[in-house]
Parts: structure tokens; C-alpha cells; sequence
């Protein structure tokens, strides 16, 4: 009897559990637009306190600030702008932005009138609070945290025109006295690292005034470091924030722009304090035509022997012309002057031009303020230019002893057309300002860079499965795996690349050992590759693998070993992650925990013992956790996200299955169950592609508008199953690879009783759109199809241009995701074996196709090819587009609208609701801003 009843009472509660969760609500839209969630959080530098920004998608949002060891949290409204938080070093005080409320922002954006923002301080101790109005930026003194400065927005009436005085007041606040000093006419200013003194310069209307000062915040006492009728600019401070650099334009009767010098103080003491200035144009060994840029930010090297600028053209002003002496009765002709002569409007495109005209107009901007590296010797006064036309890249190394010059000019135009990159490789001694090359063609598409370890003299290099390290100084090379019987090519990787390597982590702090990733294993290799240590303990026979290396300290030139330090572990057959521990001075990575959760963010604090990082999964969005012991034991939870998620009906759960392409491979897809979920029902699906998507399984999805139109939660919420299916390829056969993995997983996801094989629908964006749009021609196992921005003739797409970089898609084809090599002249059948308008006749799914006609990636003729053939056809198809959009949707009131049509779509073709009349009857343009004004968003509702 006693059985019996408990029975009843189990039966019961869970008949009562499934009742509750069946009244809850699915998300509808309106309710995505109000979804509160938190932002990325800022943890103080005694890890006392955490603070972050939370609130909805559309609408005003607040600031928490919480202690990390007990429950004390305040909030502040900050407005609609989630602005970042600063604290001062120690720990007393917290400074933010608080921005306007969203209507008030959005009644100034219609009125066109300025808003500003509000800095409210914050002391922790007491919550006395302090606001200052209109404020452009803000910054705590450092390690003397003792003031604020704090620098004030322009008047209103203040000029904009690009000469005008970009100087405003700044105050200093003491964070103790609360007394305040006002600088007037600053446009920049900047505390060095101890926090004792500010650099900042002077812009007034005039230039009357103008200069560099340094204020000693212990004294008070300021010096004018350098005065002129000027404008300063590109102030910064080296990392020890004991020598600064600038910029100082001048106006030079022989040149069009003001000419640059480069101003350097260091030894820094009031008006002892050691100036350095040079203009290069009074230099005879100063390339000609040449002059300092004022886009790149003067800096010192390590021992402050040397001051690195960047350099450009200068453009001399014509001389005028003599006037011909000429008969005083002679009708005078009228001076011709260049623009008054009618020019042609007009683009040569040469076969031999490194870059595409498309690309030198793109990138015209970044090419005319293009800044070559050079270096002035300040014991000898000589200048060096490092980098060139031809060498555009170079980097100076730790310790300021070399610099790497990376050289493509030779490979250049090729590289554009195959994708294949290549570079030769120089050092430049800046000792001796001697350049030498180390490697020639050195392939660059994948690893092919030096990783420079912290002591400058030594590197790390990848070639042809190898990695390698050279001795600088010595030019000596030693093969660093050559010992570890483990493969360093990236098994993962199906592009055209030749070996692609795996993940080099870089070097420890004392530059002794390099940290070299194999495909599962992480390995602690001497600098000379005599000795090897496997941090992981042969990971690969569980499929772990390290993932990161977390940086706990934002300074650090490298894994101090003598230190704790953290990484992220993976399992890649079950997707458990965690964080792993390396303890100080050992040998071997612990597992400190590894579960069905993804873990990110980890943070150590700057000056105490506490760690924070977030946990998150698919159906849990993620949360901060808090531990104050190395093995992260005890961990509390210290945030709430997403508050109104509790409220609404939910995913059930997440199933991992395993099914075998086509071709053979084994492979893995991920079904995530839908809300209210019960076994044995089968429910509609959405089959959602791009690449290999299942390592992802613990990924929370937030509830947006995404550019893309779908939003895995909100599917899952209203009753449909989501499968995400790992796409394996082969080269030279993108689409039939997708064919032949997506298709098997979609008859495995059926055969699990979960998936409505009579209701199944595919949806992929771009290259997840390309292969929805080939899928359909292949095979008829989906009743729907929803393919954005996708390529559909990657014959015509192969010699098209990529707009938003300029460049072709050649190289994105042949060496990227493409996966076809060589040009279509000579591969011609696999180009229309994989292109969806080469089978278009075999399209039997109905398809709701999106393409912006500005999409800079997939170009706006695929859409319309593959939409107007389908037409032609007479089979069911409706293209939107967004107008002035490119290759995402990026307005709001537009990824709302595709957000709701594709849902309505997919209603319609999967549950048998009514269908939307846009894609029953189409509109008609006259009556379009009717159909519009009647879907529109009530914002009245919203809010």
C-alpha cells in the first residue's frame, strides 16, 4: 500500500512538473526584443569586485557591481549602451559611462540633437557616488591611484571642421581630498605606468599655447616640455612608463601637409628632462619625397637607444611659374590650371598588377596613410628605414635587439590568384641596422610566420610538417619535433593548404622551451630540441585535446612555468570541456574538471588569488564563477543571466549521434531536442549547415536577431528539433562532400524516432547557404529550404571580385573554402558538378532565398542567377532582399523582419499553418510601404 502510494505521489509530481513546463510560453519575437542578458564582465584588480552590464536586446541596460566573497551587489542604469567599467588600482573605485535612455537617444537621433554621455564614480567602500556631466573619456592614475582625469566632450557650438582645435577641459579629481583642477584645451593626455606623472598636450583655437607638458601628480608642479604654434598629436607612453613619444606637425611653405617631427622624452625630470627631435626632411639620408606619418604612433625601443616612426609620402608644392614678359597691347590668354581641365572618369586594369584595381581602390584609403617602420639611432643621430614598398611588414622582436621583415613582393600577384601564399624572410640587426635574409619563399598560407621568443634572439618556424627554432644571432637551426613521434599537420584541416599545421602556443617567459601543440597533445620542447616533455599524458587515446592557454596576467611575454598556468581541455568524441592545470615548475596537466559544459573567460586577478570564469551550455547561458584556490575547487557562482529564461519553454536536451558519410568517413551530428519534449514523438526539424558545427554542442545560443535570420533557441523554443550535422570535404568536390555527409545524417537523426522525416527543412548562410542551395538539387528529403547569401555558379562566382576586401575569389576558391583548384578552364567538370545551377532542374524543394544587394562577399548575380532560373522553371521561390545590406543583415528593423518571415516560412511548410501572403501571392512594388507599415514592430508593445 505504502508502494503503492509513493508511486502515485512520483506519478503526480512529475504529471505536475509536465504540466508546468507545458504552460510556459514559447518566445515569440517581441519577446526576443526584451531579453535581458549580461555582458562581458571586468573583474578589479584585487578580485574583490566583478562588475558587468545586463539588460535587453533593445532598451535601457544597468551596471552591476558585486562583491566576489559575499552577496553585496548594487546596480546603476547606464542607459543604452553597454560602456566598459574601470577600477583603479586599488580597488576603491569604479568609474563608467552612463549613456542616454534608448527613447531619449533615439528622440535626439530624429531631432539631431548631440548626446552625451555621464561618468558616474563610484566608492566601493561606501557607494558615494559622483557624476560628471558630458565626458568624452576618463582614466585612474595607474599605481598611484589617487585621481581621475577626466576629459570633457566639445561645446556644442564647437567647430568640426578638420583644422579645428581638438583641445576640451580635462579635470584632475583627487580620489581622496575630492578637490578637482581644471586643464584647459587638451586633446590628449595619458598617466605613465606608475601613475605619478601625466603627459597631455595643448590644442587651442590659434595654436596659441600649444604644446607638451608633464605634470608631476605628487608636486603638482607642470613643465612645458615643448611649445609652438603646432599641432601635437599620437601621444604614448613606453610599457615602464619611464620615456613618452609624439608627434608635432608644422606648416612648411615647401610642402602641401605640414611637415612631422617626432618628439621623445625620457629621463624624465621637469626641465632636465632628455628631448629628442627629428623631422627627417633636414636629413640628407631621409628618403627623398618622404616624411613622417602622423597615422602611426612614435614609440621607444626596449633601451631607449632607439625611437621607431612610421614614414610616408610628402608631396612638395609646385613652384609657380615665371610670367613671360609680354607686349602690353598683346591680348592676355588665360592661365590653364590641371583642374580645370575635363579628365576622364576611369580604371586600367593590367594583367600584371599585384593587386586588382577593385582591391588598390578598397584598400586606397589604408595605402595613402600607409606607415613604412624606420628607426632613428639617437647616439649617432641616424635614421634607418626598415620597412619598404616591397617589404610592407615588418615587426621589431622583444628586447628591441632585431626586427622580421616579411617580403611577399616576388609572390604577390600569384598569391592573389591561387591563394598559395609565400614570403622571404629578412632580420635587421638594430644594432648595426644589417639586413639579411633568413628564409626565401617560405610558405606563409598556414603557420608560415616566426613566433619570436620573449628574449628577441630566438624563434619558432613551421615548415612542411616540421616545426623548427633559430638562433638569431647565430643564424643556427634545430628541429624542435623531430623527436615526438606525433603528427604536427592539422588532421582537421580539409583545405587546399599544404600541411597545415597544428597550434603553436608560443614560448615559456624564460625562452627555454617552446610550447608546440600536436593534434591532441601539448608539448614542452627545449629551445635546442634536444629534450621533449609531453605536458598532456597521451591525450589522443581519450580524443583530449588542449584547446588554449589562458593568459592570467595581461603583461606577461610569455608562460612564466615557474607559475601556475591554466588551459583549456577538450574531448572531441563526447565535446566535455574544462580547464586544466600545469602547476608551478611541474611536468604535467591536470584535469581539474571536465563536463558537459563550455568554459571561457578565464581571468586570474591582477594582485590576489581569485580566478573567474564562465560556464555555460546549451540550454544555459553563461554564468561567472568564482574561486579563490588553484585547483578552482568550490567554485560560486557569482551572476544570474538571462533572468526571463525560467519563464518560457526550453530546449529538453542535446543527442550526439554518430552515422558514416558516403564516402566513408565517421563522422558526428548533433540533434537538439525541442521544448516540452516527449520520447518516442517525432517532431519537425530544421537542419542547420555551414562546416563542422558538433564541436559546439555546449554553446549557448542567446535569443537575437541574427544576420543570418535563424536563431537556434527560438526554434527550439516554439517546437522544432534542430540538427546540426559535421561536414567532412574533399577537394575539388565542396557540394557533393556536403551531399554526401549532411544527407546520411539527416536518415541517422530520422532513424532516432526524434526527427519527422515528412517535416525536415535545411537553412545555411553563405557557405551553409551555398550547400542548402546545392542540397536541394541532389536530393528531396527536405520539404523546405532557406538558403542565405549563398553561391550558386561557382563558375561565374570563381572569377568574380570579393568586395568587401577588393580581391578575387580565386584564391578563395583555390587555397580557402572553395576547395577547387585549379581554375575552372582546366577543372571544368567539378566546377558544374558542384554548382546548384548546373542541376537547377532537379530542384523539386520549395526555397526561400535571401541576397542583399550589397553583399560584398557572395556578389548579388548569384542570388539573382539561381532565383531567376528557378523562376524560369516555375518552381516555388522568393528572394528578399535588404536593400544597401551586404553580406549580413546589419539594421535591426531588417534582421527583425527576416528573423519573422523565415520563422513564418518554415511555419507554414513544416506545421501546416497558414501561409504568409508574401510568399503565397509575392507584393507588388506599389504596394510594398503598405506591407511594410502593417508587419512592423509595434514599439508602443515592445516597450
Amino acid at each position: 500500500m505504502k508502494s503503492l502510494k509513493l508511486f502515485s505521489t512520483v506519478f503526480f509530481l512529475l504529471f505536475l512538473q509536465n504540466l508546468q513546463a507545458q504552460e510556459k510560453p514559447a518566445l515569440s519575437w517581441k519577446d526576443v526584443s526584451k531579453w535581458n542578458f549580461n555582458r562581458n564582465a571586468t573583474l578589479s584588480p584585487n578580485g574583490e569586485w566583478i562588475a558587468l552590464a545586463s539588460g535587453p536586446v533593445e532598451g535601457d541596460l544597468k551596471m552591476t557591481i558585486r562583491k566576489t566573497n559575499d552577496t553585496l551587489s548594487r546596480t546603476y542604469p547606464i542607459g543604452a549602451i553597454a560602456n566598459t567599467i574601470s577600477f583603479s588600482d586599488d580597488s576603491k573605485f569604479a568609474a563608467f559611462k552612463v549613456a542616454l535612455k534608448d527613447a531619449d537617444a533615439k528622440l535626439a537621433k530624429k531631432t539631431n540633437k548631440p548626446v552625451y554621455d555621464k561618468l558616474l564614480l563610484v566608492s566601493l567602500g561606501d557607494n558615494k557616488q559622483t557624476t560628471f556631466e558630458k565626458v568624452k573619456s576618463f582614466n585612474f592614475s595607474e599605481k598611484s591611484p589617487t585621481w581621475i582625469a577626466i576629459q570633457f566632450a566639445p561645446a556644442e557650438n564647437a567647430s568640426k571642421e578638420k583644422d579645428a582645435p581638438k583641445g576640451t577641459d580635462v579635470l584632475l579629481y583627487n580620489l581622496i581630498t575630492k578637490k578637482s583642477y581644471n586643464i584647459g584645451n587638451v586633446s590628449e593626455f595619458a598617466f605613465n605606468k606608475a601613475g605619478t606623472q601625466l603627459a597631455y598636450i595643448i590644442d587651442a583655437a590659434g595654436q596659441n599655447g600649444n604644446g607638451i607638458f608633464i605634470r608631476d601628480m605628487k608636486t603638482g608642479v607642470t613643465t612645458a616640455l615643448d611649445n609652438d604654434q603646432a599641432v601635437y598629436q599620437k601621444l604614448g607612453w613606453n610599457e615602464e612608463g619611464t620615456a613618452f613619444a609624439l608627434l608635432k606637425a608644422n606648416k612648411n611653405d615647401k610642402y602641401k601637409d605640414e611637415v612631422y617631427s617626432m618628439l621623445g622624452f625620457n629621463k624624465i625630470n621637469g626641465d632636465l628632462t632628455n628631448k629628442v627631435v627629428y623631422n627627417g626632411i633636414d636629413d640628407s639620408i631621409f628618403p627623398k619625397n618622404m616624411g613622417i606619418n602622423t597615422n602611426a604612433t612614435p614609440f621607444w625601443s626596449d633601451d631607449q637607444s632607439i625611437l621607431f616612426i612610421g614614414i610616408n609620402t610628402l608631396t612638395k608644392k609646385e613652384e609657380k611659374k615665371e610670367e613671360k614678359k609680354t607686349d602690353s597691347l598683346a591680348k592676355a590668354k588665360p592661365e590653364v590650371k590641371k583642374d580645370d581641365i575635363e579628365k576622364p572618369d576611369m580604371i586600367i586594369w593590367n594583367w600584371q598588377d599585384k593587386r586588382l584595381q577593385s582591391a588598390q581602390q578598397t584598400q586606397e584609403t589604408r595605402d595613402k596613410n600607409f606607415s613604412y617602420l624606420s628607426a632613428y639611432r639617437i647616439a649617432d643621430k641616424k635614421f634607418f628605414q626598415l620597412a619598404d614598398s616591397n617589404m610592407r611588414s615588418v615587426n621589431v622582436n622583444p628586447k628591441s635587439l632585431y626586427a622580421i621583415g616579411y617580403d611577399n613582393s616576388k609572390y604577390e600577384l600569384m598569391g592573389n590568384l591561387d591563394g598559395q601564399s609565400y614570403v622571404d624572410v629578412y632580420l635587421i640587426n638594430l644594432k648595426t641596422f644589417a639586413k639579411k635574409l633568413l628564409f626565401e619563399k617560405m610558405y606563409a598560407t598556414n603557420g608560415g610566420r616566426l613566433v619570436v621568443a620573449p628574449n628577441g634572439t630566438l624563434a619558432s618556424y613551421y615548415v612542411d610538417g616540421v616545426f623548427y627554432r633559430i638562433n638569431l644571432e647565430t643564424g643556427k637551426t634545430a628541429n624542435l619535433t623531430g623527436k615526438i613521434k606525433a603528427s604536427f599537420v592539422d588532421e582537421l584541416d580539409d583545405h587546399n593548404v599544404l600541411k597545415p599545421a597544428t597550434q603553436n602556443l608560443g614560448w615559456s617567459a624564460d625562452s627555454k622551451y617552446a610550447m608546440i601543440k600536436d593534434n591532441y597533445d601539448l608539448w614542452k620542447i627545449s629551445s635546442d630540441g634536444s629534450s621533449v616533455t609531453a605536458l598532456s599524458d597521451n591525450w589522443k587515446s581519450k580524443k583530449v585535446e588542449v584547446t588554449i592557454r589562458f593568459r592570467t596576467d595581461v603583461n606577461e611575454k610569455g608562460a612564466d612555468l615557474s607559475k601556475d598556468q591554466y588551459f583549456g581541455v577538450f574531448n572531441t568524441k563526447d565535446k566535455k570541456s574544462g580547464i586544466g592545470l600545469l602547476p608551478a615548475g611541474k611536468s604535467k596537466i591536470n584535469i581539474l574538471f571536465m563536463d558537459d559544459n563550455a568554459y571561457s573567460n578565464f581571468a586570474k586577478a591582477e594582485q590576489g588569488k581569485v580566478f573567474t570564469y564562465t560556464k555555460s551550455n546549451f540550454a544555459q547561458a553563461p554564468d561567472y564563477y568564482v574561486s579563490t584556490v588553484s585547483d578552482l575547487n568550490a567554485p560560486k557562482k557569482v551572476t544570474a543571466n538571462t533572468p526571463d529564461q525560467s519563464k518560457y519553454a526550453w530546449t529538453s536536451g542535446v543527442k550526439l549521434i554518430d552515422y558514416v558519410s558516403a564516402n566513408g568517413d565517421s563522422l558526428q551530428a548533433a540533434i537538439y531536442l525541442p521544448a516540452n519534449y516527449v520520447p518516442g514523438k517525432a517532431y519537425p526539424t530544421i537542419t542547420y549547415i555551414y562546416e563542422r558545427l558538433t564541436d559546439d554542442l555546449n554553446t549557448y545560443t542567446m535569443p537575437t536577431f541574427p544576420g543570418g535570420g535563424f536563431n537556434k533557441a527560438m526554434y527550439l523554443s516554439n517546437g522544432y528539433a534542430v540538427l546540426m550535422p559535421d561536414i567532412k570535404y574533399k577537394l575539388n568536390d565542396p557540394g557533393m562532400s556536403a551531399v554526401a555527409c549532411v544527407v546520411p545524417a539527416v536518415k541517422a537523426a530520422i532513424a532516432t524516432g526524434i526527427v519527422d522525416e515528412k517535416n525536415v527543412a535545411i537553412h545555411g548562410h553563405s557557405w551553409g547557404g551555398y550547400q542548402t542551395s546545392f542540397l536541394i538539387t541532389q536530393t528531396n528529403i527536405f520539404k523546405a529550404a532557406a538558403a542565405g547569401a549563398p553561391l550558386t555558379n561557382m563558375i561565374s562566382m570563381y572569377s568574380l571580385i570579393y568586395w568587401n576586401s577588393g580581391g578575387t575569389n580565386q584564391a578563395i576558391f583555390e587555397a580557402s573554402q572553395g576547395r577547387l583548384t585549379p581554375g575552372y578552364w582546366d577543372n571544368w567538370d567539378a566546377f558544374a558538378r558542384n554548382s546548384p545551377v548546373y542541376h537547377i532542374k532537379k530542384v523539386q524543394t520549395p526555397l526561400l532565398l535571401l541576397h542583399n544587394d550589397k553583399d560584398g562577399a557572395v556578389d548579388f548575380t548569384q542570388g539573382i542567377e539561381y532565383y531567376n532560373g528557378l523562376r524560369r522553371l516555375n518552381k516555388p521561390v522568393v528572394m528578399i532582399t535588404y536593400r544597401g545590406e551586404n553580406h549580413g543583415i546589419a539594421k535591426l528593423p531588417n534582421r527583425k523582419d527576416y528573423a519573422v518571415r523565415m520563422m513564418e516560412y518554415f511555419d507554414y511548410m513544416l506545421k501546416g499553418k497558414p501561409a504568409p501572403e508574401w510568399w503565397s501571392k509575392g507584393v507588388n512594388r506599389l504596394d510594398m510601404e503598405k506591407h511594410l507599415e502593417t508587419r512592423a514592430f509595434d514599439e508602443d508593445e515592445e516597450n
